[in-house]
């Protein structure tokens, strides 16, 4: 899949739903342009995504097509907008061993988080080692300081302290190839098994893995975080993605929902992380 914004397709669908005010009262664009006093290209530009109108923008649309009574609603749509995406450059302005330590409170207060991923071992389920790994290709990546990968990872270990105690609950789903995706050579591969091992038997824990070979009911896809159904997180090659939309978590429930039902649990998963083991002794 591309790493196309998922902020894009929000931003083509707020515009068409200004395109529907305007067509409501069966008006051009040209004509909406002259009415807001603008060039009667950015309404094209809003209309089609590529331009994010400011709360001005939007109060004289929404005036000019006689829908005041919509101007709370379309506001808060493109607040949202704006929160949504976040590039990794301005991401990483407070430093990556920062980043580690941010969203503590975040998990203190969620009862349930749901994670997904496909690629790579979640960072709450990581070994110190395994994350310094993640870490180093991370900075190559982005042109940032190695000089923080040790303080970073050693920072992600802080939210181990969530693991266990139930609040939050945590059920984690990860595809078989993300356990044989080698991030940091054997020795770190061997250890972050052994603690996968570990972690699977702890209270309110549960890990599930999807087997490859499987017959899919669903497709895999990019990880994701769900807060219980308050708000979802994605994180893609070139920025993070937000959103607490409902539409948005309702469907990502569904996703996770179909994930797991093709999942294995317990002694099953650990035959899952064993054979994930000899795969890569075997590489």
């Amino acid at each position: 899949m591309s790493d196309q914004e998922p902020s894009e397709s929000t931003r083509r669908a707020f515009g068409t739903q200004l395109k529907e005010l305007r067509r409501d009262i069966n008006i051009s664009a040209v004509e909406l342009a002259r009415r807001c006093g603008w060039h009667k290209t950015k309404v094209s530009k809003i209309e089609h995504g590529t331009q994010v109108p400011t709360e001005d923008d939007i109060r004289r649309w929404a005036t000019a097509c006689a829908a005041e009574g919509k101007i709370p609603e379309l506001v808060a749509v493109r607040c949202e907008i704006e929160l949504m995406w976040t590039d990794y450059k301005r991401w990483h302005r407070p430093g990556m061993k920062r980043l580690q330590l941010q969203a503590m409170d975040l998990y203190a207060r969620t009862r349930v988080l749901r994670v997904y991923e496909s690629l790579f071992v979640p960072g709450f389920l990581q070994t110190v080692e395994y994350a310094k790994a993640q870490f180093t290709i991370h900075a190559r990546l982005h042109g940032l300081p190695l000089d923080d990968v040790e303080e970073a990872a050693r920072n992600r270990m802080a939210r181990k302290r969530f693991l266990g105690t139930g609040a939050p609950i945590f059920s984690f789903l990860l595809e078989a190839s993300a356990l044989t995706n080698n991030t940091g050579g054997a020795e770190v591969m061997n250890g972050q098994l052994d603690h996968l091992l570990d972690v699977s038997r702890l209270p309110y824990v549960s890990i599930g893995i999807i087997p490859e070979g499987r017959a899919r009911s669903l497709y895999p896809g990019e990880g994701f975080y769900l807060f219980d159904e308050s708000l979802l997180k994605q994180e893609f090659w070139s920025g993070a993605f937000q959103t607490s939309r409902p539409e948005n978590i309702s469907y990502f429930g569904r996703v996770f929902a179909a994930l797991r039902d093709q999942a294995v649990y317990g002694a099953a998963a650990r035959d899952e992380i064993d054979a994930a083991r000899s795969r890569l002794q075997g590489a």
